[in-house]
Formats: structure tokens, C-alpha cells, sequence
């Protein structure tokens, strides 16, 4: 009998994906250097990878949309009740707000600590930049655009998840009718986390030209210069797990940070190598039901929502990032700019679209508003597959964080493999 998730055979995907993360970086820094001398290597191997790597990419954009639309819907009509559904939602958004705005902090913290910065020539074309801040209302504007068909095609999901949501609660009071629809949007969450299971398959080859590819355009060569950023990064990132979940966790969770680090540490993996917290979702809402002992209807609803809204880690690169790219740019670093790249930050994350290089695409958005150059994106383009496994890493572990915390406070008892918080497997064949 074929339970589904992450397992396939006996070996957990989990460790099939991070073979396929290692064996892809080992490939392309061992590529890097001899590809001058070995014409088949440079002219037919890594474009055959690189092609992979954009199909996988191209496949996980495809799943993303209705993944997290057809499972919010889903989540709403679950719960069924109006007050416990907006109590839940109230207290979600609140949480994913706070520890976003932590996160930036944070992420603030760390930049002025390390100071990353690069010495390079900027093109004489390129004037210099002063850092005039747009304002914040330019930012909201930009997101919520006249065509909402727009915003999801250029990566803003805002819409996307108030879409999910209004039609979730319209389910809710449309009687008999509203059933039927929502009905409909379950049957499609369980259809979209099978195809979901099935992409996964495909995972550990995809992550190993994707690893592949870009490790062997840049090499250590690369990386190298950028120390200091990557450090920045992924300590920023640290404490955010380590000291502000940890925190959460033991304060209002009343539980040991081992017990929720250990429940978790799949759906974490999972989201580290494959860099979409998307992708993870189907892992994070089995680990909270299994591990955790969150209910069903918290879960389904709560999860889906973090994966597009709560991005802790985004926000921490992308004001990393941008400091970063002032210092490139000879910008200098005000209060003002801070207080600005942080609230730009903080804005932009919310709805950041959960794919490999979703945090890039926004930081672009950060950069305009804090009146930066938008080239600026180029410095860190490079390095994005190393910043992208940890700043996708704590955003899953910010949703499960948050999700548990949601669930104590409605009355779950979040112990191991509670029957309440058992996923129902989908099974294929007997």
C-alpha cells in the first residue's frame, strides 16, 4: 500500500532532493574550471542542465497558482464557522506581521554588523544615486494594479490570496450553493497535492541542474567576494529560527524548541534545497498534522496563507540586499534609508510568490522604493540559489511557527501524532 508525501520507496524525498542539491553544487564547481578545455562539457552538458533546470521551474510556476488558491478555499470551508474563521485569520495575519517586521530588524541589524559590500567599478553610465525614498503608497499602488490578471502574472499574489479568501468566505454564506463550490475547491486541493507528490518525483533531478548550472557559471570564484553578504545572511537567518521561533515556541507554545525543530526539520530540509515554500507546502502541512498535532482545519487554512504572506526570511535578504547595493553605489546610509529599505522590505515580502527567485524579482521592488538602482539586482543575481535556500528555509519555519501558535491558542493539543492532527493519507492502489 503507497502512503503518499515526501516518501518514495523507503527513502524519504527529503534526502533524495538533498543528494540532488550536493551532488549539483560538487558537479558544478568541478565543472567551472575544466569547461575551457572540454568543448562537449560547455557546448552540449550544461545547456542540456540548464534547459532542465528552467522546465522545473517553468512546471513548479505552473502547480504554485491553484495549489494555493484551491488549499486556501479549502482551509476556509473547513473551519465552516464565520467568528472562528475571522478570530483565526486575525490572529494569523498578526503574527505574520509582527515577525516580518522582526525579521527586517533583524535583517537591519546584521547589515550594519557585517557591512557587506563589494569594490567594483560601476559603469560610467550609470549616475550616481542619492537614495529618494518613494513613497510607501507608490509601493501599495504598484501591487494592487487596475488588471488583477496582472499582479499574478508579474509575481504579485496579494490578489491572488484576497481572491482565495473573499471566495472562501462567499462560499461560507451562499447555503447549499456556496457548498457545492467550496466542495469543488477541495476536490482540487487534494487533485493539485497529488500533481504536487508526482512533480516531486522530478525534484532531485531539477535541483541538480539548477545547483549545477549556476555553480558552474560562478563558481567559487564568485561566492568568494561575496563572503560577507552570505554571512549576513544566513546569520540573520539563525537568529530569526534560533531566537525568535525558539522564543515562540517556549513562551507561547509552552513547548521545547527540539520538540518543534524536530517535527519540522523535513518540511525545512525540503524547503532549503528546493528554495519554494510552494513547492514544501504539501511537507509543511503534513509535518504540522503528524508531528505537531495541529488540527486539520488550522492547517489547511493557515499554512497556505503563510506560503504567499509570511516570508521572515525574504524580508531579512531583501533588506540585506539593498543596504548592500547602496554601498555598491556609493549611497549613503541614512536613517532615512534604513527606515525606508525595512518598510519596503516588510510591504514587498507580503505576497512574495513562493518559487526559486521569487525573493529577487521583489527585491526590485525594494530598490525602487528606497530610490536605489534597480541594476543593483545584478550584484546579488549570482549568489541568489545560495540566499535563496535560507531565506526560503525560515520562511516555512515561520509558517509552521506561527501555525502552531494559532492552533495552541484554539484549543489544539499539540502533541506527537496526535489522531486530531493526522493527515488523511492520500493512497494509490492497495
Amino acid at each position: 500500500m503507497k502512503t503518499l508525501m515526501y516518501r518514495t520507496g523507503k527513502t524519504p524525498m527529503f534526502l533524495k532532493i538533498s543528494v540532488g542539491f550536493f551532488l549539483g553544487m560538487l558537479f558544478g564547481f568541478v565543472a567551472a574550471p575544466i569547461m575551457p578545455y572540454y568543448p562537449f562539457l560547455s557546448n552540449h552538458i550544461m545547456p542540456f542542465l540548464e534547459l532542465i533546470g528552467k522546465l522545473f521551474l517553468r512546471v513548479l510556476s505552473v502547480i504554485v497558482i491553484p495549489l494555493v488558491f484551491s488549499s486556501l478555499v479549502s482551509g476556509i470551508a473547513s473551519i465552516g464557522d464565520k467568528k472562528k474563521l475571522g478570530r483565526i485569520g486575525i490572529k494569523a495575519i498578526t503574527l505574520f506581521i509582527i515577525t516580518t517586521i522582526i525579521a527586517a530588524g533583524i535583517g537591519l541589524l546584521f547589515a550594519s554588523l557585517f557591512k557587506p559590500d563589494i569594490r567594483i567599478n560601476i559603469p560610467s553610465v550609470i549616475r550616481e544615486y542619492e537614495g529618494n525614498p518613494k513613497p510607501v503608497r507608490d509601493l501599495l499602488l504598484r501591487i494592487f494594479s487596475i488588471n488583477p490578471m496582472a499582479s499574478v502574472l508579474h509575481n504579485h499574489v496579494l490578489y491572488l490570496i484576497i481572491l482565495a479568501l473573499l471566495t472562501g468566505i462567499v462560499c461560507m454564506f451562499a447555503g447549499e450553493k456556496g457548498r457545492k463550490v467550496s466542495a469543488f475547491f477541495v476536490k482540487v486541493s487534494d487533485f493539485m497535492h497529488i500533481v504536487t507528490y508526482k512533480a516531486m518525483y522530478a525534484a532531485p533531478f531539477g535541483i541538480f541542474a539548477l545547483i549545477a548550472t549556476a555553480a558552474a557559471d560562478f563558481g567559487l570564484t564568485l561566492i568568494a567576494p561575496f563572503a560577507k553578504i552570505i554571512a549576513a545572511v544566513y546569520s540573520a537567518c539563525i537568529v530569526q529560527a534560533l531566537v525568535v521561533y525558539s522564543l515562540m515556541i517556549m513562551l507561547l507554545c509552552f513547548k521545547s524548541p527540539v520538540w518543534f525543530f524536530r517535527g519540522i526539520h523535513e518540511a525545512a530540509i525540503t524547503a532549503f534545497v528546493t528554495r519554494s515554500s510552494s513547492m514544501t507546502l504539501p511537507i509543511t502541512i503534513d509535518n504540522a498534522r503528524k508531528n505537531l498535532g495541529i488540527s486539520e482545519e488550522i492547517s489547511s487554512f493557515v499554512l497556505p496563507l503563510g506560503a504567499t504572506l509570511n516570508m521572515d526570511g525574504t524580508a531579512i535578504y531583501e533588506v540585506i540586499a539593498a543596504l548592500f547595493v547602496a554601498r555598491a553605489y556609493n549611497v549613503p546610509i541614512t536613517f532615512g534609508l534604513q527606515m525606508s529599505v525595512c518598510t519596503a522590505a516588510v510591504i514587498a515580502s507580503i505576497g512574495t510568490v513562493g518559487v526559486p527567485g521569487g525573493g529577487m524579482i521583489m527585491l526590485t521592488m525594494v530598490l525602487t522604493s528606497a530610490g536605489l538602482p534597480v541594476e543593483g539586482v545584478g550584484l546579488v543575481a549570482g549568489i541568489d540559489v545560495v540566499l535563496g535556500a535560507a531565506r526560503t528555509c525560515i520562511n516555512v519555519i515561520g509558517d509552521e511557527a506561527v501555525c502552531a501558535v494559532v492552533a495552541l491558542n484554539e484549543g489544539d493539543d499539540l502533541t506527537e501524532n496526535n489522531p486530531r492532527g493526522r493527515m488523511q493519507a492520500v493512497e494509490h492502489g492497495a
